[in-house]
């Protein structure tokens, strides 16, 4: 199924940027407008999922080549994520992690929507569905070709440079917050399986199981500080 708007000329970047763009604005205006905590989450879920759907489609790919690799490095890149705080008692209280520029470690689901079915729904499939895919998009799809060359088209998908490399794994850590070591972590595995599958496809799947992982785990814990 194609839906039609998606068939009018666009610029070629936004295919890539908007769904992105576009899961930041509502993260970063949704909690301002005094929107009830169904409502917010669903706009933090359904306007990057319209921009995905509306304008992304035709660059996607949903066969990756690697599809049980690509699902192994996913669980690994959860454990990575969740091993420091387990390890090392008290790790994420110190002030590297939570100061001016990371921002404080707190959930952003209010306390009484953690025994709400639809939110917790929602939630799930931001992190499982729509993060993935508009992440992958915009850092591996875009940006570390951007970096290479402004036209980013004639840049095959997991071409390596250094400075693209590293400044895409850096500016992925930065946007998560009080997780940036394990973020930059992961922004350089990542990175580095685009380089080995040169596959869209499989950085998709391999961030889904990552946060399908995490999912679980908040779920089960109730370590609610990992779902920002």
């Amino acid at each position: 199924m194609r839906f039609s708007a998606i068939q009018r000329p666009v610029p070629p970047s936004l295919r890539w940027i908007l769904p992105f763009a576009a899961f930041m604005a509502a993260l970063a205006a949704a909690p301002a407008l005094g929107l009830s905590p169904r409502v917010e989450l669903a706009v933090r879920l359904l306007l990057p999922l319209a921009a995905i759907l509306l304008v992304s489609l035709p660059v996607l790919s949903f066969r990756p080549r690697y599809a049980l690799a690509s699902a192994a490095l996913g669980a690994a890149v959860f454990a990575i994520w969740i091993a420091p705080d387990l390890l090392i008692p008290g790790w994420r209280e110190h002030w590297i992690f939570q100061n001016a520029l990371t921002g404080k470690l707190e959930s952003s689901l209010p306390l009484e929507s953690h025994s709400d079915p639809l939110i917790l729904f929602m939630r799930i499939a931001r992190a499982v569905i729509v993060v993935p895919l508009a992440e992958e998009l915009f850092w591996r799809g875009w940006m570390m070709r951007w970096l290479i060359h402004h036209d980013f088209q004639s840049v095959p998908l997991g071409a390596y440079r250094r400075d693209s490399f590293w400044i895409t794994a850096l500016l992925f850590a930065a946007v998560h917050g009080p997780y940036w070591e394990v973020g930059l972590i992961t922004g350089a595995v990542y990175n580095g399986w685009m380089v080995r599958t040169k596959s869209l496809a499989d950085l998709v799947l391999a961030h889904a199981v990552t946060n399908g992982c995490l999912a679980a785990f908040v779920l089960a814990t109730k370590r609610w500080e990992y779902w920002l």
